[in-house]
């Protein structure tokens, strides 16, 4: 399967960042892919609730996720939509951290909650509390792009090594990994945490991110780290995208999923044993 990743700098105006992300989406279908993947939050980076609250759109109104749908029935392939901030209706407001599979003809083919919330304190200058305004996911998600499997989850839970592994042991042979990773985080722990969730399960990992500095019209500016990467199923980057915005693609060969897990059968070593 040919995948084509978009790397986006998405301000907190969603109208305005369908258009480039279009441009990406069309650029990647020239070059040939079969599935194109956007980031984490790819049609709002906001720090302001407040905006949040104003611009947000439930699922079913949202026009991000109804562009991306209309660009899959147009260029005939799969799109990954990373994910995409929520209204939810939830009597405490909170919003949802939303991955889509969207099918070949327009149609939303698998949704996946964001199950752990990024709730970190990196400094006294940089905090987040992600689960103040979005509602975690309870429920693990496999599916389908025509033959191939893949694991849906989003950026912080990549920390989380059991989910990687349950996907994999269910039949997941990509893991999807979009992510708006702070710069402090991405410059010491990305890429490490990207191949080790690839060489653990023998699955490709694609990844695609938000980069660079993020226009706000409230609130704070957000900066992600960017670096955007394809990963191989025995540990080797195989796409690094570098800090700026735009599209590649990468070829992956399925065949390799099986080689590396029959070189080290790890997902099917596993044995019970006492808590300490």
């Amino acid at each position: 399967m040919r995948v084509g990743l978009l790397q986006l700098t998405s301000s907190d105006d969603p109208d305005a960042n369908i258009a480039a992300t279009l441009d990406l989406v069309a650029e990647a279908a020239g070059a040939g892919a079969e599935l194109v993947a956007t980031p984490e939050v790819t049609n709002c980076v906001s720090t302001s609730r407040t905006r949040q609250t104003r611009v947000l759109c439930r699922e079913a109104a949202d026009p991000t996720l109804a562009a991306l749908c209309g660009a899959a029935e147009r260029h005939g392939f799969w799109v990954l939509a990373g994910s995409l901030a929520l209204a939810t209706g939830d009597p405490d407001g909170r919003f949802a951290n939303r991955s889509f599979l969207i099918d070949p003809g327009g149609q939303v083919a698998a949704r996946y909650d964001k199950i752990h919330m990024f709730d970190v304190t990196l400094s006294e200058a940089e905090t987040y509390r992600e689960s103040d305004g979005y509602r975690p996911g309870t429920r693990a998600v496999l599916a389908a792009a025509g033959a191939v499997r893949i694991g849906l989850t989003i950026c912080y839970d990549i920390r989380f090594p059991a989910l990687y592994r349950a996907l994999a042991q269910a039949g997941a042979q990509v893991l999807a990994v979009p992510s708006a990773f702070s710069p402090v985080t991405g410059a010491a722990h990305w890429e490490p945490l990207l191949r080790a969730r690839a060489i653990e399960t023998g699955c490709f990992v694609v990844a695609p991110a938000q980069t660079g500095r993020h226009a706000a019209i409230r609130g704070r500016r957000r900066e992600t780290h960017g670096h955007s990467m394809v990963v191989a199923p025995w540990g080797e980057v195989l796409l690094d995208m570098g800090t700026a915005p735009g599209a590649a693609v990468v070829d992956l060969d399925l065949a390799q999923v099986e080689a590396a897990r029959q070189k080290v059968p790890s997902l099917s070593g596993d044995r019970s044993f006492a808590a300490p």
